[in-house]
């Protein structure tokens, strides 16, 4: 039967006391026993016999592992895999929590499945702490035989190939030196005929937005074609090395002259440093015996380079990174969104706009300019409101009706509205003397006009914009005054029986 741990305790503590009182009373007898026989010999025998005691006791604590467990822990905090900084790692995880919320509102199911899956990809990539470098340029560029020299000469495990031809081949490394794991993945070419060269293309571009870090292969100077990629990765915040790959095809002079043109052409973007040249699969040559002699790839410069950038900079990639993920899958999450809502409150806009052309046209006004007040509904404001989010009160609602209606008074729009929509009706009527049908087709017009007006409010948090209320209603105007939208706005008017043309007053023709 074992004993609590507190009766072991007490037991320990008891017996070391008794074993210390007599360790100190055996001492005292054989320090005054030899004081008296031989005095100058007690004290430095004294001195010894602690020093061999505590040597014992060290010795002791040593081998029963309890010293080992001390230093063990110690040396294990030490050695432990390196974080992502901290203030990034919670910027990601705020973000990703954020967008998870955000998904909810989605409501297509199979994007917001898509998306969620996004989200917990890059949670964890964020706690698997991988390095992603990623090998992109064009199928000609030699991308696969840097793979495979970079595989040859780095010292450490190589994983097997992960994924297709189709997707990009993924190797895990093991770089000395550093702590965290290396995926390397050679992607698709880019710049390739037919239509599977453009998918291909496609899939390349995403796993180099992806990447922790870009090497970007190429075997001469760069393209249109190459260089806009490769800036627009590394203008998002992409930490990319410009390989520049088979200088053995090159004379000395020229390989000089287009290193050179490399490094002033991404200057803006990329340090001189990290444009390298290296020949990963240099050319065979015939030597004079005729002998044909294959040189090893020249790549270590490369190597060089990217185990400084890896050991340096790599948390901060990793960081930066899953940061930079977690933020354009936010920025995509809230553009799907504002794109639902948008349709919802067209939705609202093009019911209110036909009620008012029918009010209107049951009872037309006596004056035009109240065609303004009448097309704005504030419902409508009420309802596009919550759509954003936004409840607003009768009140509320109300004093923004009125003050965009007399911003569309003001600005002459509900004139140059009646104008546009009586010319394309091929009918001439006088400004004070219209038809019901043109009120009606007027007022769903004006409505129209209103109504995208408040999206765009609300859209920008119940702001007008720079150029307040008048410029976001002239804007609005533009837009819906073009030929063919009003052709098309009037056969849906026809449709909706707010105008029928047989009503419209021809009589000042």
């Amino acid at each position: 039967m074992r004993l609590p741990r507190s009766w072991s305790i007490a037991i320990a503590v008891i017996t070391t006391a008794i074993l210390a009182l007599w360790l100190i009373n055996s001492l005292y007898a054989l320090y005054v026993q030899v004081s008296w026989t031989t005095p100058w010999l007690a004290t430095p025998l004294l001195i010894g016999i602690l020093v061999l005691i505590g040597i014992a006791i060290a010795a002791i604590i040593y081998y029963t592992g309890i010293f080992q467990g001390w230093w063990g822990k110690s040396h294990a905090k030490q050695q432990q895999l390196p974080t992502v900084p901290v203030e990034k790692t919670a910027a990601a995880t705020a973000n990703l929590a954020a967008i998870d919320l955000q998904l909810q509102q989605i409501q297509d199911e199979v994007t917001r499945q898509a998306l969620l899956a996004k989200s917990r990809e890059i949670a964890e990539n964020l706690a698997r702490g991988q390095i992603r470098v990623v090998v992109f340029g064009t199928g000609s560029a030699g991308k696969t035989s840097l793979i495979n020299a970079i595989i040859g000469r780095i010292v450490g495990e190589v994983g097997a190939p992960m994924g297709t031809t189709t997707r990009g081949e993924t190797y895990t490394l093991e770089l000395k030196g550093l702590d965290r794991q290396i995926l390397l993945t050679d992607t698709p070419g880019i710049l390739e005929a037919g239509i599977a060269g453009t998918q291909r293309e496609a899939i390349a571009r995403e796993l180099a937005t992806s990447a922790d870090l870009l090497l970007f292969v190429v075997d001469n100077d760069l393209r249109s074609s190459e260089y806009i990629p490769l800036m627009g990765l590394a203008q998002i915040g992409k930490r990319s090395l410009l390989i520049f790959n088979k200088t053995d095809l090159y004379p000395p002079a020229d390989r000089e002259k287009i290193i050179a043109q490399l490094q002033n052409r991404v200057q803006s973007e990329i340090d001189h440093q990290d444009v390298i040249a290296i020949a990963a699969n240099p050319q065979s040559v015939r030597l004079e015996s005729g002998e044909i002699f294959t040189p090893d790839p020249d790549i270590f410069p490369l190597i060089r380079r990217l185990a400084a950038v890896l050991r340096a900079e790599g948390e901060e990639l990793v960081a930066d990174n899953i940061l930079l993920q977690s933020q354009r899958l936010g920025a995509e999450a809230r553009q799907l969104i504002d794109e639902q809502r948008r349709r919802q409150a067209d939705r609202i806009v093009n019911r209110f706009q036909w009620i008012g052309a029918g009010v209107v046209t049951i009872t037309p006004l006596p004056v035009v300019d109240f065609l303004a007040t009448a097309a704005i509904n504030t419902q409508m404001i009420i309802e596009i409101g919550k759509i954003y989010g936004c409840d607003l009160n009768k009140d509320a609602a109300q004093e923004l009706a009125l003050s965009l209606g007399k911003t569309l008074t003001s600005l002459g729009i509900v004139k140059g509205a009646i104008q546009l929509l009586s010319a394309a009706l091929t009918i001439n009527v006088t400004t004070y003397a219209l038809g019901k049908g043109i009120q009606g087709i007027t007022a769903a017009y004006l409505t129209r006009i209103a109504g995208r007006s408040f999206i765009e409010y609300f859209r920008q948090d119940r702001s007008w914009g720079d150029g307040g209320m008048a410029e976001a209603v002239q804007q609005q105007f533009q837009l819906n005054r073009k030929e063919d939208f009003i052709k098309a706005f009037i056969g849906q008017a026809i449709a909706a029986g707010a105008v029928k043309l047989t009503e419209i007053s021809n009589t000042e023709k």
